[in-house]
Order: C-alpha cells, then sequence, then structure tokens
C-alpha cells in the first residue's frame, strides 16, 4: 500500500498534491484542513484518512475524530494533530503512548509545522511529522511525505518539498526502516 501523508492545509491544497500523489492508494491527513473544501477534494480523490485539527470547525471536526488508530498492511498506526515527538510528547498523548504504543508501527502527528521523522527507541515505533503543506503558518517550505506498508514493513519513503508556497519540488529524501 502506498501512502501519500500531508498536514496542516490551512484551507489551501496545492495542486502539486495530486501530482505527487497520484499512485498512492490512501491519503492521510495529520489535521487542521482549515475548510471543507480542502476535505471534500482530497476524499474525491482517494480514499482519505484523518484527524481535526486545532483551526478545524465543526463540520470537520463531526466527520475527522481527534485520534484515529487503524492497522494498515500489518502496521499499526496512531495519528492524532497535536501529539508532540519522542522526548517530548504532549501530556494528553504522551500518556496515550506510554499506556498503549502502536508498537513497531507509527505515530503521526502534525500542528508544528515542523517535518520529523524520527524513531522511539523507548515505545518501539516510528513517529511522522510531514510538516505542514499550507500557505498560513512559520514554515518555509512545504511539505509532503509519501511511504509504503507491506507485510508490517515501512519502506521507501520520500520527503517531497513543494517549495516555498510557489516554487516546484526542489528534490526528496529517502528513508527506509
Amino acid at each position: 500500500m502506498k501512502i501519500g501523508l500531508l498536514s496542516d492545509t490551512h484551507s489551501f491544497l496545492d495542486e502539486r498534491v495530486f501530482e505527487y500523489f497520484a499512485e498512492c492508494d490512501e491519503i492521510w491527513h495529520a489535521g487542521d484542513f482549515g475548510n471543507e473544501a480542502v476535505l471534500d477534494k482530497l476524499k474525491a480523490f482517494k480514499p482519505l484518512r484523518g484527524v481535526y485539527g486545532n483551526i478545524d470547525g465543526a463540520k470537520i471536526r463531526a466527520e475527522m475524530p481527534l485520534d484515529l488508530r487503524f492497522d494498515c498492511e500489518g502496521v499499526p498506526v496512531f495519528m492524532t494533530h497535536i501529539g508532540g515527538y519522542p522526548g517530548r510528547y504532549d501530556p494528553r498523548v504522551g500518556k496515550i503512548l506510554r499506556e498503549d504504543p502502536p508498537t513497531n508501527g507509527l505515530f503521526i502527528s502534525g500542528h508544528s509545522h515542523i517535518l520529523k521523522v524520527m524513531p522511539d527507541k523507548t515505545l518501539g515505533f516510528l513517529h511522522i511529522n510531514p510538516g505542514a503543506c499550507g500557505n498560513e503558518g512559520w514554515h518555509k517550505v512545504k511539505t509532503l511525505v509519501r511511504f509504503s506498508i507491506e507485510a508490517g514493513r515501512i519502506f521507501d519513503l520520500q520527503v517531497i518539498e513543494l517549495g516555498s508556497r510557489a516554487q516546484t519540488m526542489k528534490g526528496t529524501m529517502n528513508y527506509e526502516r
């Protein structure tokens, strides 16, 4: 299964998302859609999983949960918008992760607008924050993440830079666990 992961669109969906996620089987959004139009465009494009973020209104909150747990091809996944990262988890999320970690799986969050791909060696999972791909916020470069999951394995992880709000892709970075 090929996954396209994004976050913090803040009511702006760069058209290049559709190009870079064309071969993806699912799109995952880690919150702060911003408006229903972004949600609707993504749902019309590919199967969508996501969580609501702190800026999302009642309609998005009615459709997307605060936290989402699921299994994808044998990989347990826990997604929330405000989650932090290994060593600096949000207190609410840290408690959840310590009590029931997605062992050998993925913890996905957004909110910070800071791209991070890092293992939590203590709790035994990979953390991914895809950064932000909208035009609102303090980030300078819009980013997306693509990866594959098969038979309990995460591989072919690519970071895609969309540029500083209007440029083309600068390059990719590969990661395999």
